[in-house]
C-alpha cells in the first residue's frame, strides 16, 4: 500500500504515526494537493492528503477512515478497546483533537493573508475552539498517562499531532502556558519513535 501524504500535515502524520506504530509496512509518496501536478486527486476527487492506496488500486481518505481501515487490516498493536462503547470514546476524543487541529489551521490560513483581506472574527472564532479544545484535552488527561484508561490510543496520537503542529505551524499560539500536564504528555509521546521519525519538515 502507499500513503500519499504532505510531510508537514498533521493529519497525514497521524497516519504515519499509526502505520508504524503497528509495524504495518507501506510506501510513502510525498505529494503536495496544491501543486498543479498533484497525483491526490486521481485517488481522492475531494484533492486532500492524506490518502492511502491499496495494493488493488482501493483508495481510502480522510484521516479517521483511513486508521479504521488500517485497524481492520492490522490488529497489531491494538490503538481502539475492543469495546464498542470505549472505543467510541476514543474516537471522540480523536475527533476532538482532529477539530483543534482543523481550527489551528484556518487560522494560520487566515493570518497569511494581506492584512487588509483578513477577518477578525474568523481569527477570534478559531482561537476561541482552540482555547476550548485544549481545556477539554486538559480535563480529560488529568494526571494519567493517556487520554483514555484503556491505555495508549488512536485518541493519544491524534492528540499529539496536534499539539506538535502547533509548535511547528503556531508557536505564537503558546498553548503550553498554564497547562504543564498536556505540556508534558507531549513531550513524553514526542519521545516515541512513531513521532521522532515522523517530525514535520518545513
Amino acid at each position: 500500500m502507499k500513503l500519499i501524504a504532505s510531510l508537514t500535515s498533521p493529519f497525514a502524520r497521524k497516519i504515519r504515526v499509526l502505520l508504524l506504530e503497528k509495524g504495518q509496512p507501506f510506501d510513502l509518496v510525498v505529494d503536495s494537493p496544491y501543486e498543479p501536478d498533484t497525483c491526490v486527486t486521481a485517488f481522492n476527487p475531494l484533492g486532500k492528503v492524506p490518502t492511502l492506496v491499496t495494493e488493488i488500486g482501493e483508495a481510502f481518505f480522510d484521516s479517521p477512515v483511513i486508521a479504521d481501515f488500517i485497524d481492520l487490516i492490522n490488529p497489531a498493536a491494538p490503538v481502539l478497546p475492543t469495546d464498542a462503547l470505549d472505543a467510541l470514546h476514543v474516537r471522540q476524543l480523536e475527533a476532538l483533537a482532529d477539530g483543534v487541529t482543523e481550527a489551528g489551521v484556518i487560522w494560520l490560513t487566515e493570518t497569511r493573508r494581506p492584512a487588509e483581506r483578513q477577518d477578525a472574527n474568523v481569527v477570534d472564532r478559531q482561537l476561541a475552539k482552540l482555547e476550548r479544545g485544549m481545556d477539554a484535552l486538559v480535563q480529560q488527561l488529568g494526571d494519567n498517562d493517556w487520554l483514555r484508561p484503556d491505555g495508549f490510543s488512536r485518541a493519544d496520537i491524534a492528540a499529539a499531532c496536534c499539539l506538535l503542529w502547533l509548535d511547528f505551524r503556531l508557536p505564537q499560539y503558546a498553548w503550553r502556558n498554564g497547562r504543564p500536564t498536556l505540556a508534558a504528555y507531549a513531550a513524553r509521546l514526542s519521545e516515541r519513535p512513531s513521532f521522532a521519525q515522523t517530525v514535520p519538515v518545513a
